[in-house]
């Protein structure tokens, strides 16, 4: 099987895919509620560790969707064993159901690797920040029909913090072909009801005293200052995944909630900055938003 080629000068601000966590053993159930909404769902599989497993939507941009959620409770594993320990340890064992995360594409075999990069420029431009990224670790999963996939992960070290783990990236670098991964094939895997076309925008937010820091995080990690500032909003250009100009890009919106957006000042306050909603672009929607049980969905019209 093919391996991705080293990439000299990794790009860390294409986005990859957005991760929505729900209770263990219901990644079939979130499937359904998924398509209720106008997605189309295709399987996905269980992960290496055999903790999680997951369905994808994919965009016509090659951006997907990640319902994930855990195999089995940490219950089920028999105490003080390895599978016990490891879903205990687990990145999102302490994080409530919603949008846990959303990777970039990552590069694996670059020189030098992509932790390296980003840890100089957090180093730069947020150095009282803490934020550091772990050196690369390998992944994967095995898809329904049997292929398995590989890929390998760049991830900040405090992305299992309860308070505030959300509010940044982790990155993810096929070492397999990524069209395994995101079988983009056939052109009816990326063909949803409800008209989606592509991921609009993420919105992470921040209360005002975390703010600037996040700002000169999310800065240091994409390698650009936002596009567009106000004294409570920043936002930053993305790219999508492939070699095709896209018609739109994604947005990454870092926001303090507004005085009486009462559902983001509880976000705030119970998770600190975080990952709270994703836009959609639709065509034939009107300018709305749908509530996941877990997470917001906002359509976007096209």
């Amino acid at each position: 099987m093919a391996s991705s080629q080293p990439q000299a000068s990794p790009s860390p601000k294409t986005l990859d895919h957005i991760v929505h966590l729900t209770p263990p053993g219901t990644v079939d159930e979130t499937a359904e509620q998924f398509r209720r909404l106008g997605f189309h769902v295709i399987p996905g599989g269980t992960h290496a560790d055999g903790l999680t497993a997951n369905a994808l939507v994919i965009m016509p941009d090659g951006i997907y969707l990640e319902l994930i959620s855990f195999t089995h409770p940490e219950a089920h594993y028999p105490p003080s064993s390895p599978a016990h320990d490891a879903r205990h340890r687990h990145q999102w064992a302490n994080k409530p159901p919603g949008w846990v995360a959303y990777a970039h594409l990552g590069a694996p075999g670059s020189v030098p690797p992509l932790s390296t990069l980003l840890n100089a420029r957090l180093e730069d431009i947020a150095p009282h920040s803490g934020t550091h990224y772990a050196h690369e670790t390998a992944g994967g999963r095995t898809r329904p029909d049997g292929v398995v996939l590989k890929w390998e992960l760049t991830t900040p070290t405090r992305w299992a913090e309860r308070v505030g783990g959300t509010r940044l990236p982790f990155f993810c670098g096929d070492v397999t072909p990524r069209e395994l991964r995101v079988p983009t094939q056939p052109a009816s895997n990326t063909v949803h009801p409800n008209g989606a076309q592509s991921i609009a925008h993420l919105r992470v937010l921040a209360p005002r005293v975390a703010f600037t820091d996040v700002s000169a995080e999310l800065t240091a990690i994409t390698g650009e200052a936002p596009i567009e500032l106000s004294a409570s909003e920043h936002v930053w250009l993305l790219d999508v995944p492939g070699n095709v100009a896209p018609k739109w890009h994604p947005k990454l919106i870092l926001s303090e909630p507004e005085p009486d957006d009462q559902t983001g000042l509880e976000f705030v306050e119970k998770n600190g900055p975080g990952l709270f909603e994703i836009g959609v672009r639709v065509d034939g929607k009107g300018d709305d938003s749908s509530e996941t049980p877990f997470g917001r969905v906002v359509w976007v019209p096209v």
